[in-house]
């Protein structure tokens, strides 16, 4: 049997993991599984995703049409093998007849089954060929672009001078409209599809010849923009940068070239601003009668000059053409003047590369919304180490006790200005929504009408079934999927922010702060949300809150694994990925075959990392901090004895993690007083992680800066030391290589807090749910899986390319333990020491950091 050598086109000689890597990828798409990837940072992950993703798809390609051009040669020679023989005559045997009768009706289905799949390979074959003519005319020809660009311009010059003729003829407009022009505020019949989309809107115009399926293809998405951008980088620098057609998409915020829509700044205003005006250039005109009083012409409804047709085809062939990140596109939009959205959008079934962010593929709305259809393709979902946690915090939603005060009483002044103009199916939903406020208020343990900071009668933090929840409101009776319905049609929250901007101030509505004018909003979704659990935490009904918390991600997660060909999950360190399995995966119907697992290792030699498990402090003090004895003088001063000994033999920039920013402080004040601060200063310069995420870039290049001062002969100090947080800005996504992270220290284990209401409800959810292995609890297993991926991403900070080095100390015995080890990520774990006593694991480092100076000296 033939084995075949995969080849992977590859910037330059690949890594033997990244081989490894690559092919593992390539495996488990083409056989159609779910993959769980695991590449620390440093070897190339994105590039290895890439290269080997893009591969399968150009031989899944190259497959496809070699199949069809198969089909097609069958399909001639049978043609002309049947045209030659003689025809057959009808049997005169009606025995014969009746039995040969289903055979002739068989052939029949067959030959039109052949017919039409020869009929749609054609079809296919010739769009195929007319995109790669247009892609290609559009690369080559760059008077087509040009002509493009002056198009538009006169395009804009003529609607220019048809919105001054418009406004010079309203000037002789006779009599006057009641409240002013207030008939823009009414709540209008919505007229809109399923997905929140204008009907007639932007992409459900007639297209030209060049409509077609999707094709195959991959979807990518990760957790932030810059990291999205990164990607797009490293598909630039990719040996497939010139053949693969690439579109990144990004929310409206991100892409939209509307001066007057982006200074709107909130998402919400934005969306609906945007929504509003193509439902302007797509609405029907308004019919009159002769009964009706005559009224002076309305101003011409606010359409968006980049959403012309024409221009938005322009700017999909354009984005196809040439690998671009949201930057790239919004400039190429200003410079198209079509809307990058819009475009983008449209350039999503001929692209064999998406670009996303989470939100945009894992929430079913926004999915359908952007035309993303996920049968029978590819999605990597890269960075993925929290994908559990970004679907519960998707589909999770709050509301502030003040917010729904302030929308009962701005909705309620909206009815009664309104009433008699508004229909009466309008007005029957305006009241089903003050209703549903009052009900939620009242779980609150207040009233609508009450001052919003008045104490409440209930007390403590009280968790409730959707169910129990609903009779608890009162509003068990109401179909709140009809009510969201309306809410998303109508536009409702976005009118009411119309009326409160225009009244604020003058008596008519309630003076509200500019974060309170997105109350409605808020319980649009929190609406949404109740369609298995909720809380209201106490005090005051401003300080209250309704929280909606979704227990089991894996409901949302079960579509994209059900219609996907592949699915392949991510990341520097998946580790532990029990919880991936049993919690994502097992729990949406996936099988036990359909999951593969990938985890390679380092690409840096093993003498270049030194990680130290240490039970015991210099004075023999035995380090475990508990959350009983970890406060005490004893426990805090032995660990300032370890730091002030380490700093003492580390170089550059050493990294100190605590499990919280209160026990940081409480830390830093004991030892203030007691001046182990001031010892640890006269070695290293002292930071701290701000709180702020404005303050982080500047702490880390004043963190730069002094390291690459000290490292200066004559320097007094021999670097810096940073204190920071787990699960703070700086635990994830940023980078100490080098110098300026030569040691990370974990002080403790940071176990999340076991008494939030929101964590005793998932653990009862997985006790009773989930099956218990190895004589666990899933919900302790999910308090110790919190915990140990904390710290992989922490400890993960410190190694970033293959020439790096460092030491890594964890401060807890507990560390020790076989099943705590066994969840740090294998190339950290297998060359783990577990040190008794501080003596030899000093002795340990200061040897590692002298040997790598002597290295860097010959």
């Amino acid at each position: 049997m033939e084995t075949t050598t995969l080849q992977f086109p590859f910037p330059y000689e690949p890594y033997s993991i990244q081989k490894q890597f690559m092919e593992a990828l390539y495996t488990t798409i083409d056989e159609g599984k779910i993959g769980i990837f695991e590449s620390p940072t440093g070897t190339g992950k994105s590039l290895s995703l890439i290269c080997g993703a893009l591969t399968w798809l150009r031989d899944h390609e190259e497959k496809k049409k070699q199949e069809a051009v198969g089909l097609l040669e069958e399909r001639d020679v049978t043609m002309d093998s049947s045209s030659t023989q003689p025809p057959q005559g009808h049997c005169s045997s009606p025995a014969l007849s009746s039995s040969t009768e289903p055979n002739w009706i068989a052939d029949f289905v067959q030959k039109k089954a052949e017919r039409e799949l020869v009929d749609k390979l054609k079809e296919e074959a010739i769009r195929k060929r007319k995109r790669e003519e247009r892609m290609e005319l559009i690369r080559h020809n760059v008077q087509l672009q040009y002509a493009l660009k002056h198009k538009s311009d006169q395009d804009e010059e003529a609607r220019r001078l048809l919105r001054l003729s418009a406004e010079s003829g309203e000037e002789d407009g006779k009599g006057a409209v009641l409240g002013d022009g207030e008939e823009e505020l009414i709540v209008a019949d919505y007229e809109s599809d399923d997905d929140g989309k204008p009907k007639n809107s932007i992409c459900d115009e007639e297209e030209d010849d060049l409509e077609e399926d999707h094709v195959t293809k991959i979807y990518y998405c990760s957790r932030t923009h810059s990291q999205l951008a990164q990607f797009v980088h490293e598909v630039q620098k990719s040996p497939f940068r010139e053949e693969v057609r690439v579109v990144s998409l990004a929310s409206r915020q991100n892409l939209c070239i509307n001066e007057e829509v982006r200074r709107l700044g909130s998402v919400q205003l934005i969306n609906d601003r945007c929504m509003e005006m193509q439902r302007n250039k797509h609405g029907k005109a308004e019919k009159s009668t002769d009964t009706e009083p005559k009224r002076r012409r309305r101003e011409p409804k606010a359409v968006c000059p980049f959403s012309r047709h024409e221009a938005l085809l322009g700017l999909r062939d354009e984005t196809l053409v040439k690998v671009r990140d949201v930057e790239d596109m919004v400039v190429l939009g200003r410079e198209t003047k079509a809307c990058p959205y819009y475009g983008g959008r449209l350039a999503v079934p001929a692209a064999q590369l998406v670009v996303l962010p989470y939100q945009v593929l894992l929430h079913e709305a926004m999915r359908r919304a952007s035309g993303i259809k996920l049968k029978d393709q590819v999605v990597i979902i890269d960075e993925a180490h929290n994908l559990m946690d970004t679907i519960a915090c998707i589909y999770s939603s709050e509301v502030m006790g003040t917010q729904l005060c302030c929308a009962h009483s701005q909705l309620t002044q909206y009815m009664e200005r309104y009433r008699n103009r508004l229909k009466a199916k309008n007005l029957m939903y305006v009241k089903q929504i003050l209703f549903v406020l009052e009900g939620l208020v009242h779980v609150l343990g207040g009233k609508v009408d009450q001052n919003p900071h008045s104490q409440v009668t209930q007390a403590g933090t009280e968790m409730l079934t959707i169910n129990n929840f609903l009779f608890r409101a009162q509003i068990d009776n109401i179909n709140l999927f009809k009510v969201q319905r309306y809410f998303e049609k109508s536009l409702i929250s976005r009118k009411l922010n119309g009326f409160v901007e225009k009244y604020q101030g003058t008596g008519v509505a309630v003076s509200v702060s500019k974060k309170e004018n997105q109350r409605t909003e808020g319980l649009g979704r929190f609406l949404k949300s109740l369609q298995s659990g909720q809380q209201a935490h106490t005090g005051t009904l401003a300080q209250d809150s309704l929280k909606f918390l979704l227990l089991n991600p894996a409901i949302h997660f079960a579509p994209v694994l059900k219609e996907c060909k592949a699915v392949i999950i991510a990341g520097g360190t998946m580790q532990p990925v029990a919880d991936f399995k049993e919690q994502l995966l097992l729990s949406a119907g996936v099988s036990e075959e359909r999951i593969s697992g990938f985890s390679c290792g380092h690409v840096i030699p093993p003498q270049n990392i030194l990680p130290i498990v240490l039970c015991s402090g210099p004075s023999g003090q035995e380090l475990e901090f508990t959350f009983q004895n970890r406060e005490t003088p004893q426990m805090m001063e032995e660990t300032g004895r370890v730091l002030s000994n380490l700093c003492n033999v580390v170089p550059g920039g050493l990294v100190c993690f605590f499990p919280s920013y209160e026990y940081e402080r409480r830390v830093l004040a004991h030892w203030n007083s007691t001046g182990v601060l001031g010892r640890l200063a006269a070695r290293k310069k002292i930071f701290q992680e701000p709180r702020k995420a404005s303050q982080v870039e500047q702490v880390l290049k004043e963190y730069s800066r002094c390291i690459q001062h000290c490292s200066q002969a004559g320097a007094v100090l021999s670097g810096a030391l940073l204190f920071s947080v787990v699960g703070g800005k700086m635990s994830e996504g940023i980078n100490f290589s080098d110098e300026l992270g030569r040691c990370v220290i974990m002080v403790g284990m940071p176990y999340p807090n076991i008494k939030s209401p929101e964590l005793q409800e998932k653990m009862a959810y997985l006790d009773k749910h989930m099956p218990h292995v190895g004589g666990q609890s899933p919900g302790k297993a999910l308090v110790e899986n919190l915990c140990m991926k904390a710290v992989n991403q922490s400890i993960g900070r410190a190694i970033r390319h293959r020439g790096d080095y460092a030491c890594i100390v964890l401060l807890d015995r507990r560390y020790s333990r076989p099943g705590t080890l066994q969840k740090l990520p294998e190339w950290i774990r297998n060359r783990t020491q577990v040190q008794p006593t501080f003596g030899p694991a000093f002795g340990g480092i200061r040897k590692f950091f002298m040997e790598k100076k002597q290295q860097q000296q010959q």
